[in-house]
């Protein structure tokens, strides 16, 4: 990054986790580009944490109740890392949010927060 590579740094974050050419395209001429670009120095940490992509072995310390989203209209690899991340965590639960994508809707997930953590 050094280099004034950030929006390549971003890319390759992306490649890593699973996310087509395509979409990383489409994202790189969308709004939200420059965004990302600028937390480009923060991907060493993610890329740390996550070890090479797998699901971090801290999760199985976690002992809070957990709640996984997923939006049904994400891609494949997406919706299967919040699976698993869920799995790797003891007593958590996964939900995925009907038509919602990675972006999810406040208005979608707000009572679905609500009634994870203030059951009737």
């Amino acid at each position: 990054m050094e280099q004034g590579r950030r929006g390549d740094a971003v890319a390759l974050f992306m490649a890593s986790t699973g996310m087509p050419d395509a979409a990383i395209a489409g994202a790189r001429s969308g709004p939200g580009w420059p965004t990302l670009e600028a937390i480009a120095p923060t991907l060493a940490y993610d890329d740390a944490v996550l070890a090479g992509g797998g699901i971090p072995s801290a999760t199985a310390r976690i002992a809070v109740p957990t709640l996984v989203f997923s939006g049904s209209a994400s891609p494949d690899v997406m919706q299967d890392a919040a699976r698993a991340t869920a799995a790797a965590i003891p007593g958590a639960e996964h939900r995925s949010l009907p038509d919602q994508t990675h972006a999810l809707v406040p208005e979608v997930v707000a009572p679905v927060l609500t009634g994870f953590f203030a059951p009737a």
